[in-house]
């Protein structure tokens, strides 16, 4: 066996198509509502973070003890992924948008309103677990209206709009920090939470295939008009004991740590080394990268569906799912690790005006790399467990957000014993790590999924 094994052959169709459900037009309305609401995840953390130093100074704490509800929220989101998308396979996708995100206003609420460092963190962990269902359940939405050849384009448009939030989320945290208060961001986000929890119920239909709910699955004589079943949320996470997903997930792991390590201690690295302690000048600071997700997500996407329609063409209409990881290779290989290495260079040695725009250079080349590893990777989680892709990305979210909650509380203690440049050096070694994984995964994909099999799709038209 090699890598150019397919799995079985495309069958004829003879069933309807369950992915023209909806018109071009209603796809594009769904996939705007539900980036929205991952958006909104994103915006969660990012808008945090420049205003920490503030923040410690008003509850009269420290900024490592705050940085730990940055920590206890990427803890949240990751079980609260879990859980949503578990229950997401149950019900749907709908009632899970819509019992969330009633959740992510209490708890911006209660973060607008904390006078003590444990309410914040109590706080932060509520809101942290309302934000949560945008990222895993969004992409079994995509998941649910794309097919397989469509799935990259739609699924890079869908992290290209979410990850808006590393780009806006730091500036408006910083400005409103800045300007008025850090409490009214968290304001903002009560109120655009309830914008989307509005747009799902008037807009959002069901995007489940018909029979792939469990409550339809149930006798109609045991069907309740608010039937209550208990699920194991961590029960998705033992997909990951197949080594091709596991593999994967430790490349997105790897990547998304480089991220982290470049923009987590940004006010105490980049502010600190060129003197610069405006919160909004440091939450522009965001903006690269941001902006490089921007362009690099629709890209990976459309890029990843091309490298698939071209090797099924190769190997006349067999599919292969590791082929949509190719498009990730120079991501993982060459962007992402080169450029947290770099910036760890250039703070270091470089002084003033060239070393700043060194820096922000790294962090857009960053932003496109990590998109072109995450992009195709969650297109092929999708692919290859089409009937359970919001519990595989939960499962993916889940895992790599426990590791990096850990790393999280890491870094700044990590720079402060060994200094900038050596904790880049160690992100970027972890990043070729990751890039060896996903090489391992192209090339040996099909021994790994046949080692372990948890319901793999047989067929690119399930």
């Amino acid at each position: 066996m090699s890598e150019a094994t397919p799995l079985l052959p495309s069958p004829p169709d003879t069933k309807i198509d369950p992915y023209g459900h909806f018109s071009r037009l209603r796809k594009r309305l769904i996939v705007t509502i539900v980036s929205c609401c991952g958006l909104l995840s994103l915006f969660v953390s990012g808008c945090f973070i420049p205003s920490i130093p503030r923040i410690a100074e008003e509850l009269d704490s420290t900024p490592s003890i705050i940085n730990l509800a940055v920590s206890l929220s990427i803890l949240t989101v990751s079980i609260g992924s879990l859980f949503w998308a578990t229950y997401s396979g149950f019900y749907g996708r709908r009632p899970i948008y819509l019992g969330s995100l009633p959740i992510l206003c209490l708890g911006s609420i209660g973060v607008a309103l904390s006078q003590s460092v444990a309410q914040l963190l109590v706080f932060r962990m509520l809101q942290g677990f309302g934000a949560s269902s945008g990222l895993s359940v969004g992409t079994g939405v995509i998941a649910d209206i794309y097919k397989l050849e469509e799935r990259g384009t739609a699924m890079g448009i869908f992290f290209g709009a979410i990850l808006l939030g590393p780009a806006l989320a730091p500036l408006a945290g910083g400005v409103a920090a800045y300007y008025f208060t850090w409490r009214h961001m968290h304001w903002s986000l009560m109120f655009c939470a309830l914008m989307c929890f509005l747009s799902v119920v008037f807009f959002l239909p069901e995007t489940s295939h018909p029979g792939s709910r469990g409550i339809e699955k149930l006798e109609t004589d045991r069907r309740k008009p608010f039937h209550v079943v208990w699920l194991n949320p961590l029960k998705s996470v033992w997909l990951l004991r197949s080594p091709n997903l596991m593999a994967v997930t430790l490349t997105g792991t790897f990547t998304l740590l480089t991220d982290y390590v470049m923009l987590l201690p940004l006010a105490y690295t980049i502010g600190t080394r060129y003197n610069i302690t405006n919160e909004a000048l440091i939450g522009a600071f965001f903006l690269p990268v941001g902006v490089g997700n921007m362009v690099g997500a629709p890209l990976s996407g459309r890029f990843s569906d091309h490298i698939v329609i071209k090797w099924r063409k190769r190997r006349n209409g067999e599919w292969v799912p590791e082929d949509r990881l190719r498009a990730a290779l120079f991501g993982a290989g060459v962007l992402v690790p080169l450029s947290v290495l770099l910036s760890g260079i250039f703070t270091h040695f470089i002084d003033g005006t060239p070393g700043i725009v060194l820096n922000l250079i790294c962090m857009f080349v960053n932003g496109i790399g990590v998109d072109y590893v995450l992009t195709p990777s969650a297109a092929y989680n999708t692919d290859v467990l089409h009937s359970r892709s919001a519990e595989v990305m939960a499962a993916n979210n889940g895992f790599r957000g426990v590791i990096l909650a850990m790393a999280a509380a890491a870094i700044l203690p990590s720079i402060n014993a060994i200094g900038v440049l050596w904790t880049n050096f160690i992100a970027a070694i972890l990043g070729w790590i990751g890039f060896g994984f996903l090489y391992l995964t192209i090339k040996y994909g099909d021994r790994m999924r046949a080692y372990v099999d948890v319901g793999f799709t047989t067929s690119p038209d399930a």
